[in-house]
């Protein structure tokens, strides 16, 4: 009995890593069709995503050649406030530099087009009295 469950074991390890790979070679596809190159991040892969497909979209909908930073850093942000709690913050440009303090699970930089974004988490403290 104790053979097959060793077997079990080995083919659950074995599926398990076809899956990861699977996951890793659709994400590839993924970043590539939107044209996104992921710089550094700890956040978790959906939000990725979200922040990688509204900036493609907002990026979409401005004239070709007039990319509006400001514009850009505003719906990220106000996307991610809305969508997970407050303290989100963004910085898009094409050359700038920066240190900054987040929340675990809350960075992400990284470059779509010839675009920068750098979106971040911090914690929110309560004010007190």
């Amino acid at each position: 009995m104790e053979a097959a469950e060793e077997e079990l074991e080995r083919r659950s390890k074995f599926l398990s890593s076809l899956i990861q790979k699977k996951k890793a070679v659709d994400q590839k596809e993924q970043n590539e069709r939107l044209n996104v190159r992921v710089r550094a991040a700890d956040m978790p892969v959906d939000l990725q995503n979200h922040a990688f497909s509204c900036a493609r979209d907002i990026l979409d909908s401005m004239p070709k050649g007039k990319t509006d930073s400001k514009r850009l850093a505003l719906a990220l942000k106000k996307e991610f406030d809305s969508t997970y709690g407050p303290a989100w913050h963004c910085i898009v440009g094409t050359s700038f530099g920066s240190y900054v303090t987040h929340s675990l699970g809350g960075f992400l930089y990284f470059s779509i087009d010839k675009v920068y974004i750098l979106l971040f988490k911090t914690a929110v403290e309560p004010l007190s009295r």
